[in-house]
């Protein structure tokens, strides 16, 4: 049996060894995501961790909380990393960030089976200089 607990560790730790590879092993196939920027199931899972490798190297992602009730596991995140590539549009700006995200899985059979985040959206946007689809000011 899995423990709940683990698997946002286990999200924690594909962010950031890139490991897209053993994905379907913590989400379920008909994983339903209610992020608006990222597409449904284990390949917007997938979509998301190779978005975030393409634009941000050398990410650190600790756990700062994970709380389990029924079938409900949430996460509370900070991520720490250096933009090094173009991330949703906005190029590369060699910037330190800190990104925080709070994450809401409903658990099926032991996988993430449906998502929900809240991030500090704006201030990480603006730690790059951009926002999706807009380049930095002076660019």
């Amino acid at each position: 049996m899995t423990d709940l607990k683990d698997l946002p560790h286990r999200f924690a730790r594909a962010m950031e060894t890139h490991d897209v590879a053993t994905i379907g092993e913590w989400v379920h196939e008909d994983y339903v995501q209610h992020n608006p920027f990222v597409p449904q199931g284990i390949p917007g899972v997938a979509f998301f961790v190779n978005a975030w490798n393409e634009g941000f190297s050398d990410t650190k992602v600790t756990v700062e909380d994970v709380i389990v009730d029924g079938d409900r596991v949430v996460g509370r995140f900070t991520f720490r990393a250096k933009h090094t590539g173009s991330f949703i549009g906005v190029p590369a700006t060699g910037k330190d960030i800190t990104m925080t995200s709070i994450d809401i899985w409903r658990i099926k059979d032991g996988k993430f089976a449906e998502h929900w985040d809240e991030h500090n959206g704006l201030e990480f946007f603006e730690q790059i200089g951009g926002r999706p689809g807009k380049p930095p000011a002076g660019k």
